[in-house]
């Protein structure tokens, strides 16, 4: 028992502290000092002790009769009060020994599991650099506040969310993604808090700071979490609570039959409620753990429950089956009669992009700063969502956005350039469109590239008991069909709005599927609600993350199979416990029935199986090898440049 002990760790801050352990100790010390004390006593002075000693166990035995009805409590005051008025005190006081330190390592093991995944969402604390009134001054990391330029150096843990606007440094974010592989950071690039620079020199402008960092909200969601009761859980408690009435009607009836007070009270120890009450939520927190180390967040056990149930994944295209980095392929003056060349064109269209932040306008701004061309000045932008740009350059618009925006909305036809426009587009790249009142002014080709890992990933989930794999894209229907039959997959849903997507998901349930999705953009979030599990990528919008069950907490398709072998892993393990808490319990009931186990033993045969069941439990399901093998210190957030696709074709 002392080493079952040593294996559950001490309460660290935010769980129960040294008062509540010694308050959880107290009685076991006060029960081995009256088994000391009885054999200098009296019989009567001995019955008094005893009475005294059990009086925690029978108060609340009663305190729960009154309140909740008839629960295992009421059943082991039953036991240890009849051994007591029996005269039976070494059995009373040895019973209530038992019952205490087991319902002590019960407490301590679900606080370690609660302790494990606190770990993981507490940021660790850092000091900042912070400029202020002309001054470097260190503070507090949550006291830097919104705007404030915080300069890091060789080293120092990164304590806010932020943009460099200065200095080239290698970062390690294992502590965020759990990927142990330093990565370059420069301006304008997205840095995270909690990860370490490494080498070089930084000044980063906060962008989200104290209870708004990646790190703080991830935090709360595991918080949340965790008060998550899924149906199995629900499930097992109102299964537990039904056995407790079975135990106190078999109790009655033996009783009744052989009017033996001992076996009436081996049979009233015989408890399946703990084990089925406390196993199921264990091993729930501890699957969430393992999922935390292999890149996953899961919210709750419904999400694992809901997880493992699912028989069909649908996968959204862009930033999801293929890299979420676009990058700019074809520049196409349409014309060229107008003094616009290449080079021209392509820094007038980054110069308004630069003020969007999706995958586009990322990549449009990224190769035009490759190619070192200067910023030309315009008035204000306007932004139609999933359509376009608008801005006043010199004495006249421009317009930047998809075909139909610039055709529909703005009166520009494309007509005598479908030639190239379908060449371009067969070719699988996605078209940005440019004009201006005088007509079209050029095109921009953009191409994803499909995830290295997507096949594998795939053939993993349909050895997972995944039946149906569907992709849904705006893309063009060759284009779709094409990556399918690469793929493997069942099918290819191309040119959907946005709004589509959901109705699409719902089609499937009322086909009897039961949905997983998988997406990462402002427009799949009603897909993701509409899903029994949404799966939401890390580079995904704001909507995307807090719609989704689950978050992919690094840019890795294949922790989506992972956290389907996670999920599955746990739902037999529950499965598992609960038909050996069952079967082990019937067997002691059978076996106090039969008058060969006496109170003692049954209670420490129950006390016994009880704690196997929970550290089985706590050890959870091992994370499949192909995970990130490392368990963050910290829990991460959305990869760099999180935002919403828009469609451009």
């Amino acid at each position: 028992l002392k080493r079952l002990a040593a294996f559950v760790p001490r309460p660290v801050p935010g769980e129960a502290g040294d008062d509540a352990r010694e308050a959880e100790i107290a009685p076991m010390v006060t029960t081995l000092l009256t088994l000391a004390i009885l054999p200098f006593l009296s019989r009567p002075l001995q019955r008094v002790l005893t009475f005294v000693n059990v009086g925690g166990t029978l108060a609340k035995g009663a305190d729960t009769l009154v309140h909740e009805g008839i629960r295992v409590d009421v059943l082991d005051a039953l036991a240890v009060g009849l051994a007591a008025a029996n005269g039976q005190v070494y059995t009373a006081n040895v019973t209530d020994l038992l019952l205490d330190l087991g319902a002590y390592l019960e407490k301590r093991t679900q606080r370690r599991s609660d302790r494990l995944l606190r770990q993981l969402l507490r940021p660790q604390p850092a000091m900042a650099w912070v400029e202020r009134d002309g001054d470097l001054v260190q503070v507090d990391g949550d006291q830097v506040r919104e705007g404030e330029l915080v300069t890091i150096g060789p080293g120092e843990m990164i304590p806010v969310d932020g943009r460099v606007v200065d200095g080239v440094a290698l970062v390690n974010q294992a502590s965020v993604t759990g990927e142990d592989v330093p990565v370059r950071k420069e301006a304008p690039r997205r840095v995270i808090a909690g990860s370490v620079l490494i080498e070089g020199r930084l000044r980063v402008q906060a962008t989200q700071v104290g209870e708004d960092t990646t790190t703080a909200r991830v935090a709360r969601f595991i918080a949340d979490s965790l008060n998550r009761q899924s149906d199995t859980q629900r499930l097992a408690d109102r299964l537990a609570d039904q056995r407790v009435y079975w135990t106190l009607g078999t109790g009655g009836a033996v009783y009744a039959l052989t009017r033996d007070l001992t076996r009436l009270q081996a049979v009233f120890l015989v408890d399946y409620s703990c084990a089925l009450k406390l196993g199921t939520p264990v091993a729930f927190k501890s699957g969430m753990q393992r999922a935390a180390g292999a890149g996953v967040l899961m919210k709750g056990g419904e999400a694992i429950e809901h997880l493992a149930g699912v028989d069909t994944v649908v996968l959204d295209k862009i930033g999801t089956l293929t890299h979420s980095d676009l990058a700019v392929t074809d520049v196409v003056v349409l014309a060229p009669d107008r003094g616009c060349n290449e080079r021209d064109l392509l820094a007038l269209v980054a110069s308004v992009e630069e003020h969007a932040s999706h995958p586009v306008a990322r990549a449009v701004v990224d190769a035009a700063r490759d190619r070192d061309l200067e910023h030309i000045s315009h008035g204000e932008v306007d932004y139609l969502v999933a359509h376009g740009l608008s801005a006043d350059v010199g004495s006249g618009q421009i317009l930047i956005g998809s075909r139909h925006y610039l055709e529909e909305h703005c009166g520009i036809d494309f007509a005598d350039h479908e030639e190239t426009i379908e060449r371009l587009q067969d070719q699988g790249k996605t078209l940005l469109f440019v004009g201006n009142e005088d007509g079209p002014l050029g095109l921009i080709a953009l191409r994803d590239t499909l995830r290295a890992e997507a096949a594998e990933t795939l053939a993993r989930l349909r050895a997972l008991g995944i039946h149906r794999l569907v992709m849904l894209t705006g893309d063009r229907r060759t284009k779709a069909e094409a990556m399918a039959a690469e793929l493997g997959l069942d099918a290819a849903h191309a040119e959907l709005r946005p709004e589509e997507k959901a109705g699409l998901i719902e089609q499937l349930q009322r086909d009897g599927a039961k949905v997983a999705f998988v997406g990462d953009g402002v427009n799949d979030g009603p897909a993701l609600a509409a899903a029994e599990v949404g799966i939401a990528m890390p580079r995904g919008a704001d909507i995307a993350r807090a719609t989704a069950d689950i978050l992919l907490l690094d840019d890795r398709l294949g922790a989506v199979a992972d956290a389907r072998a996670i999920a599955a892993g746990t739902m037999r393990m529950i499965r598992s416990n609960f038909n050996a808490a069952v079967g082990i319990n019937t067997g002691l009931l059978g076996a106090a029935l039969l008058g060969r186990l006496s109170p003692v033993a049954s209670a420490l045969l129950h006390n016994g199986t009880t704690i196997a069941i929970l550290l089985r439990a706590l050890h959870g399901v091992q994370a499949p090898a192909a995970s990130v093998p490392a368990l963050p210190a910290a829990l991460p957030a959305p990869a760099e440049g999180q935002s919403a696709s828009m469609s451009a074709t």
